[in-house]
């Protein structure tokens, strides 16, 4: 995908950031007049796999895009697993494992579970969770995360109490659990 950081009618950041969560082996190049340094790792760190700054030649912006499709070839793209205490999540089959049990998720569910495990403890607000899982546009509310966060705790045998996949931050949002601390002696 060959984004420019400013489109008409959405952030060109936001639409990386939903993409990179949607699917990850995406090769992602981001084009924009914003040039700076910080432009450029704002663009990476938001999802871009590279940056090209305006104005640049064509020539360059075919190489790049040559290179991205050649480091993203299936065979030179490893199989990606998100690991959270016993929770493995297997990217490529979109599969998840509790305990070595196999959870079946509805695909919003999986993309909010993955959204949050990559967030590695940052707390999301449900308005940026709407945002990531559902896309840009839509007429979702808060309440929507709430439920579908009480189906996944559900199909995980969370004990809301002392949660060890997803807490919930009163009135801001919700965070992968924190992992327990290796006991030592």
């Amino acid at each position: 995908v060959v984004l420019d950081v400013m489109l008409p009618h959405v952030d060109g950041l936001v639409l990386a950031r939903h993409l990179r969560n949607e699917r990850n082996n995406l090769p992602v190049l981001m084009m924009s007049a914003r040039g700076t340094v910080s432009d450029r790792i704002t663009g990476l760190v938001e999802g871009a796999d590279d940056y090209l700054a305006k104005p640049f030649s064509p020539a360059e912006l075919v190489a790049r895009v040559n290179a991205l499709m050649r480091r993203s070839s299936p065979g030179n793209l490893p199989t990606e697993t998100l690991h959270h205490g016993d929770l493995q999540i297997d990217l490529e089959r979109r599969e998840v494992l509790c305990a070595g049990r196999l959870v079946a998720l509805s695909d919003l569910e999986f993309r909010l579970i993955v959204t949050l495990i990559r967030a590695n403890g940052r707390v999301l607000s449900r308005e940026h969770l709407v945002e990531s899982v559902y896309g840009l546009g839509g007429e979702v509310t808060g309440r929507a995360i709430d439920v579908a966060i009480k189906r996944i705790r559900a199909k995980l045998g969370e004990d809301v109490e002392a949660p060890r996949y997803i807490s919930t931050v009163r009135g801001v949002g919700y965070r992968a659990a924190p992992l327990p601390k290796p006991q030592t002696r």
